[in-house]
């Protein structure tokens, strides 16, 4: 017969920390913005009412439009448009180099090592490395001069920076981190055995990589694609600083509203963005159910 220990706490009081804080820090806060998203405004103040004056104003003119798309719309279209973009960009380099890490580096020692390199850029700030591009894609840049005078072209080209080219570059050195990490140890708990197995079958390269790698690492790309999505869906500072102030995206609607100190629209525009994000990721949770490959 099995005693229990006497200093093991029981579940409740184990979880309860974790639960308060996250209630504190997330749940209070999330609540509250759902709130004062159905409060009314005036320029002067908030005036706690319930009304979908908020939600209206945002969609307003859309139905209007149709079959066109209305401004809300279209800058909706765009943010997802950069999200898709960032997301595979950043999965085709995390998965590259995590296959790298996991299969073609046999030290563990050195697989941890590689890692902690690969986190180098994150001990310098997100705004340092992002204004770090201008520098290099202005019109007098280095890529620019660089071109020049190797003669591939004779005037600077202006599409390198503030532009959409500007943007998705920025996202994917920013963010690639967030798509290796997990499809790395994701990889790493792959059993070697599957895939020796797999070539003794007569199995080629890329069919060992579609049929036993990627469907065991879909937990880590789906967990680093969440990642991914959820940041650059939310992000307005890369946008406003690589597209020159001239390309808006969901985020830049919100930081907009609230520089308006126009809080209920913000709010209401926060609560939307948050949907279209859970959207997507339950739409992802549809392909691979993360609670039960992990």
């Amino acid at each position: 017969m099995k005693t229990k220990d006497p200093f093991t706490l029981p579940a409740w009081a184990q979880v309860g920390p974790f639960a308060f804080v996250f209630g504190l820090f997330f749940i209070i806060p999330l609540a509250f913005v759902v709130m004062v998203s159905f409060w009314d405004y005036t320029e002067y103040s908030l005036v706690p009412d319930f009304t979908l004056r908020s939600y209206v104003e945002t969609f307003e003119g859309c139905y209007d439009q149709l079959p066109g798309l209305c401004t809300i719309l279209k800058t909706y279209v765009s943010t997802v448009k950069f999200c898709f973009l960032v997301w595979l960009f950043t999965l085709l380099i995390g998965f590259t180099i995590a296959y790298f890490l996991a299969f073609h580096v046999q030290s563990v020692t050195m697989q941890m090592t590689l890692a902690l390199i690969s986190t180098i850029p994150f001990w310098t700030s997100n705004v340092i490395r992002m204004i770090s591009w201008i520098p290099l894609l202005g019109r007098n840049g280095l890529v620019n001069q660089g071109l020049i005078k190797l003669g591939v072209i004779k005037e600077p080209l202006e599409w390198l920076l503030y532009s959409d080219f500007a943007v998705v570059l920025a996202f994917v050195h920013l963010f690639t981190f967030f798509m290796v990490i997990p499809i790395f140890n994701s990889m790493a708990r792959i059993d070697k055995r599957l895939i020796e197995a797999a070539y003794d079958a007569g199995a080629t390269g890329w069919q060992t990589l579609w049929t036993v790698i990627i469907p065991l690492a879909k937990p880590g790309i789906v967990i680093g694609s969440i990642f991914v999505i959820t940041i650059v869906m939310g992000d307005f500072v890369t946008v406003g600083v690589m597209g020159g102030q001239q390309i808006a995206s969901a985020g830049k609607i919100i930081e907009t509203r609230l520089g308006a100190l126009q809080f209920p629209p913000a709010a209401a525009n926060a609560v939307i963005l948050l949907a279209v994000v859970l959207l997507i990721i339950t739409a992802m949770n549809r392909v691979v159910d993360i609670r039960k490959e992990l």
